[in-house]
């Protein structure tokens, strides 16, 4: 028997809020009653509170990935041009997605761990229908200022449609879709919101609404908009996790300021105590989803993760060009600050025993 309680501290999948876990325990539900059509409306209104948005958020069965994709597939036509900045995979994602629904993408790429600046956004020429931004780059860390670049992209581009991956910073950083110039963004339900992978969010903005270019079948967001306005979806939902949802949002929602607050302080307690032993951060600006370091010097990513795990810990390496070069620790689900005061002092053992 370990003496140490298994900790989950991965940017997704995470540590479930109670809420989640009382709902995934009870009896299963068929989403063709009332009941579940009201836990459907109750998770839709509290996303859409999430978002600050006027428009509608629609919940997929899938991932994030799946609302990226069933947003670029329904708001952009093929041969569209679009921006996309790359710093990492996430972002890099948006590209691989849009080059495969055949948009042309004017791909951006910046050094991993970078942020986008507005000065890039001056340097483009257009025409432009679109920007795909990335608001929290959880494979570095780093944390754009995405209410700006929208702002600047729409004040050169005021027709292009503006569209976030908000995947692991709703519910982690302040996220808005109109008053930050968003028009659509993305997420899931096994960041922020602390519940098991199953569902994809995808926020639309009044504007996007209006702007809608339904393609797809299974990913057509106008047939989904409108099933769901009557608490249903096109197709079997993940109901049970929509009930999980639908209990955190309800729990969370009338604390988020002081919930936000938290998360800013246990990433920066963690940034510390990693920096106290010699560890150099990843991200220019650090995002509170994700704390991002490169490995310490002399050492494999298989060493820092078992030292990890022989205190029951969860950790994940590097993606794409950072794999085998940084490990990453997250404490985006369930916890509070003196767990974060726990994962540093781990943080500092584990390192300690390696070396």
């Amino acid at each position: 028997m370990s003496v140490y309680r298994n900790r989950l501290l991965t940017p997704g999948p995470v540590e479930l809020h109670p809420k989640a876990l009382e709902a995934l325990s009870r009896p299963q539900l068929h989403h063709r009653t009332d009941e579940a059509r009201a836990l459907f409306q109750a998770a839709r209104e509290g996303l859409r509170q999430a978002w600050n948005t006027e428009g509608e958020v629609l919940l997929l069965t899938g991932s994030g990935t799946l609302a990226m994709e069933a947003l670029v597939l329904n708001l952009f036509a093929p041969g569209e041009r679009v921006w996309v900045p790359v710093h990492g995979k996430f972002s890099e994602r948006w590209a691989e997605i849009a080059e495969s629904l055949g948009l042309e993408v004017v791909r951006q790429d910046l050094e991993w761990g970078r942020v986008v600046r507005p000065e890039m956004v001056e340097e483009l020429s257009g025409p432009f229908h679109g920007a795909l931004l990335t608001h929290s780059e959880s494979s570095t860390g780093a944390l754009n200022d995405v209410r700006t670049l929208a702002q600047t992209f729409k004040s050169r581009f005021p027709n292009a449609l503006v569209v976030a991956d908000m995947v692991t910073s709703l519910l982690i950083s302040p996220v808005a879709l109109e008053a930050w110039g968003i028009d659509a963004a993305a997420s899931g339900s096994q960041k922020g919101t602390m519940c098991p992978p199953g569902l994809g969010y995808a926020a639309l903005s009044p504007r996007a609404l209006e702007r809608l270019k339904p393609r797809g079948y299974y990913m057509n967001l106008a047939k989904e908009r409108k099933a769901q306005a009557e608490g249903e979806s096109a197709w079997t939902p993940a109901i049970n996790l929509v009930a999980a949802v639908a209990g955190v949002l309800g729990e969370v929602l009338p604390g988020l300021e002081e919930h936000l607050r938290l998360k800013a302080r246990q990433t920066e307690l963690l940034y510390r105590a990693g920096e106290s032993v010699g560890l150099k951060p990843v991200p220019e600006v650090k995002s509170p989803a994700t704390t991002c370091f490169y490995l310490p010097e002399g050492f494999r990513y298989a060493q820092v993760k078992e030292a990890f795990a022989r205190r029951g810990a969860t950790i994940i390496g590097g993606q794409g060009i950072l794999k085998g070069k940084i490990f990453r620790i997250s404490l985006m689900g369930y916890s509070d600050i003196y767990d974060a005061y726990a994962v540093a002092e781990l943080m500092k053992d584990a390192l300690q025993w390696l070396g």
